[in-house]
């Protein structure tokens, strides 16, 4: 057996900067990955790098090639390979980081529980090492939800996020089941790329969570792009074709029976924590009903001195509070341990749609119910100079204020550059500032930014 003062497992973002850290501090450091291809874990491998890469790619394809799908087809192919090297770039620069340090040791496998400090890996060629650690923290991420549909395991056309993102052939028809984040994402992404997208959602409310001003205003723009909304829609078989696949679905509302053919369907059904192999309850560790890890305020678990960061423990699924999961763990183990996960809301969060969608805090309706006196302020985007300039009057910007005393409750940015233009409202109501602040703050001219005026004006 090996002894270490901490192990790690899984090579994602919060357990990647933590390994450093102790590390630096002269700890022995064993990190567990069973896979070489998520050295960096999911944001670098196949969520946020390569999706934004190629979101930004789809636009300027569509600027370059619109309702030309032969050349929009080649042009994706080598978007995905520019994707590719990036990812492959930014993999191989984690690996060097990690492996230059001799504190640390990577280990390539599979990862369980034998007791609360005891860790066995299996490593690919079936070989078993056991690991002992001080410290344990689980770092394993989440995978995609795949939904229980007839002829889905054994489709050549069905893809996930992680896999269909692989694929160099632009699909000519997708079908994406699931509306929330990543749906609408890559629906946007792949009508940009010239693929005639149908979205389709098993709710009878488009964006249940947003207010329905931002809702019908996001609707508006993903039809602009030729997508297709399909609601009530409850899948119930998947059937591969000689031209592609073949989706049944019935119309909840009225069951309806329909069938949309495609050369591609993607399920973007959501994501659950990864901790199936884990055995977890022989470390005593406690889970939800989702899987996900039961932990405390400072992101320890049930079990003493184990630890869990990132997707693994459920909630919002960011990559940026893994990173401040690292910053919450280390306060605990060498600072004031006085950092909780609590500190941090509200969390701003954006949806990369064309335009993006950025929001922080509560929403109209949510205020509402719960008893607040408000003041709500719109803007259309086409009112900013900025957006004019660059073409991209789609969208609004909302806020929503405390009437009695002056702070911001909420706000939601669908424009473009909507994801820097928030983090000025996040600090705002992080330092529990008047909303004067952002109405008389002088800003640089034409920005984006400077939308804030006008928008906090009407108060």
């Amino acid at each position: 057996m090996k002894q270490y003062d901490a192990i790690i497992i899984g090579f994602g973002k919060g357990g990647k900067l933590l390994a450093a850290e102790l590390a630096n501090r002269n700890w022995k450091v064993a990190i567990i990955e069973r896979s070489p291809h998520m050295y960096g874990g999911t944001c670098v491998n196949t969520g946020c790098i390569p999706t934004k890469a190629l979101i930004h790619e789809s636009e300027q394809a569509e600027r370059l090639y619109r309702d030309d799908y032969s050349n929009q087809a080649k042009y994706y192919a080598l978007a995905i390979g520019r994707k590719n090297k990036l990812v492959s770039f930014l993999r191989d620069k984690n690996y060097e980081h990690i492996k230059a340090h001799s504190n640390i040791t990577l280990y390539d496998g599979t990862a369980s529980f034998v007791s609360g400090d005891t860790v066995k890996v299996v490593s690919h060629d079936k070989k078993e090492v056991l690991l002992k650690g001080k410290e344990v923290f689980i770092n394993t991420g989440s995978t995609p939800i795949l939904p229980e549909v007839e002829g889905l395991k054994g489709s050549k056309h069905v893809f996930t996020s992680e896999t269909l993102l692989q694929q160099s052939k632009l699909p000519a028809r997708l079908l994406v089941l699931g509306a929330g984040t990543i749906g609408m994402e890559l629906a946007t992404m792949y009508a940009g790329f010239g693929s005639k997208v149908t979205l389709l959602e098993s709710g009878n409310r488009f964006m249940p969570k947003s207010d329905r001003d931002i809702a019908e205003s996001m609707l508006e723009s993903l039809k602009r792009k030729g997508i297709e909304i399909r609601l009530n829609a409850y899948a119930l078989s998947v059937y591969d074709t000689v031209n592609g696949v073949t989706l049944t679905y019935t119309d909840s509302s009225d069951n309806t029976p329909y069938f949309l053919e495609g050369d591609a369907l993607l399920l973007a059904t959501g994501r659950r924590p990864m901790t199936d192999d884990l055995n977890l309850h022989a470390a005593g560790i406690q889970t939800d009903a989702q899987g996900a890890i039961i932990v405390n305020g400072h992101l320890q678990t049930t079990s003493p001195h184990i630890w869990a960061i990132g997707d693994v423990k459920g909630g919002a699924l960011y990559d940026y509070l893994s990173i401040d999961d690292f910053r919450i763990i280390t306060s605990q183990l060498f600072g004031n341990k006085k950092r909780k996960v609590n500190d941090r809301l509200p969390v701003p969060y954006v949806i990369f749609t064309d335009p993006p969608l950025a929001h922080i805090g509560m929403t109209e309706e949510e205020a509402v119910k719960q008893g607040y006196s408000l003041q709500v302020s719109r803007l259309p985007a086409a009112a900013i100079p900025r957006a004019r300039t660059l073409q991209q009057i789609d969208g609004m910007m909302k806020a929503i204020v405390n009437a009695h005393t002056g702070r911001i409750i909420g706000c939601t940015l669908f424009c473009i550059d909507a994801p820097e233009v928030i983090n000025l409202v996040s600090l705002t109501m992080k330092n529990d500032l008047h909303y004067s602040v952002l109405r008389d703050f002088i800003f640089t001219h034409p920005s984006m930014s400077e939308g804030l005026n006008d928008l906090f004006k009407a108060f």
